[in-house]
């Protein structure tokens, strides 16, 4: 049912979380998963580009290589060998055309449970994935704290 499973990683611990959801159905079902990290580069629009731009830029993508690493080290436990990806633009826009351009049958994502303003100002990359997606898409919410 599913053989290409793209799980996009912020480093957050809902990521790693929704990156052991998507390991786990990738062994079970013996799919490829390709685990993405995306550049934000909306919140710099308008910016001089000489000098900051580049320095921030440069600073985000070595933070995303850092993930993916970490991302295939997590996939090893799972004895799992996954395709990694850095792409830049928008988030929620860059998750969906890589999930069309491979055929992906499945995108494992978690969501940070924002409610309220905070949503309502921040939007949700999730519920963009949601809408916009061509495939299904398994939404990881936060693990709630043990007691």
């Amino acid at each position: 049912m599913y053989k290409k499973i793209v799980i996009p990683t912020d480093g957050s611990d809902v990521s790693n979380e929704a990156l052991k959801h998507g390991y786990y159905i990738a062994k079970k079902m013996d799919a490829e998963v390709y685990v993405i990290y995306v550049v934000d580069i909306s919140p710099f629009v308008g910016l001089p580009a000489e000098g900051t731009w580049e320095m921030i830029e440069q600073m985000l993508k070595e933070e995303g290589e850092e993930i993916l690493k970490k991302s295939k080290e997590i996939a090893n436990e799972y004895d799992l060998d996954v395709k990694t990806e850095l792409l830049e633009g928008i988030p929620a826009k860059e998750i969906v055309e890589f999930a069309e351009k491979i055929k992906a049958d499945l995108i494992v994502m978690g969501t940070t449970g924002k409610t309220g303003l905070e949503r309502i100002l921040l939007g949700s990359v999730a519920e963009r994935v949601i809408k916009n997606s061509h495939c299904p898409v398994l939404v990881v919410k936060k693990p709630k704290k043990e007691e």
